[in-house]
């Protein structure tokens, strides 16, 4: 148990201003003009992650998919490849863990079309697949991730890294990446 909640909660928070501030604003609007061309061209949107990551993945999605459409504009096509609890466990049981993105890939994916890779570690052996099939496929690809950045950091054409060395403010500051990028998105200013 902590000791003084409240100390840490104040720390927390403190941390985690300090750690949303040193993220590049510029990276952030760079990834939406991926997404914009994504959405104005009718390519889709691939989003994927474990655990945490796997559930921002979920959430963005909802997002980009919901929150985004503008009448007289093309709707964002989007989907998350965790959200699929029978397929993602028909490959893992069947075929390894490390395939339960990238397979998905190769029946869905097009050439043209966005991988937006999520991973606090940036070392998902899973991840790190996808994005090399991703790759192959010619899609272009986006990654969010944490810490130094891991291998996914140098392996996506365009990568956001949350340097920071708690995996939940990390998983914070994602969720927070998606807001930005759903307003965006949508071309509404803050309110």
């Amino acid at each position: 148990m902590i000791e003084n909640p409240v100390l840490y909660g104040n720390d927390y928070i403190d941390t985690l201003v300090k750690e949303l501030n040193s993220i590049s604003t510029e990276k952030i609007a760079q990834i939406g003009e991926v997404l914009r061309e994504a959405q104005v061209s009718h390519h889709r949107v691939f989003v994927f992650g474990n655990g945490g990551s796997a559930a921002t993945a979920s959430h963005m999605a909802c997002d980009f998919g919901k929150n985004t459409r503008q009448e007289g504009q093309p709707r964002l096509k989007v989907i998350s490849l965790g959200d699929g609890l029978a397929g993602l466990t028909a490959y893992a049981n069947d075929e390894g863990y490390e395939n339960v993105f990238s397979e998905p890939l190769l029946s869905l994916a097009e050439a043209g079309d966005v991988a937006l890779a999520i991973s606090g570690s940036g070392n998902s052996p899973n991840v790190l697949k996808a994005i090399q099939t991703a790759r192959q496929m010619g899609l272009k690809t986006i990654g969010l991730t944490g810490f130094k950045g891991g291998k996914l950091k140098d392996m996506v054409d365009l990568c956001l890294v949350v340097e920071s060395n708690s995996i939940e403010r990390i998983e914070d500051i994602h969720l927070i990446i998606n807001h930005i990028l759903t307003g965006l998105l949508r071309g509404s200013e803050y309110h």
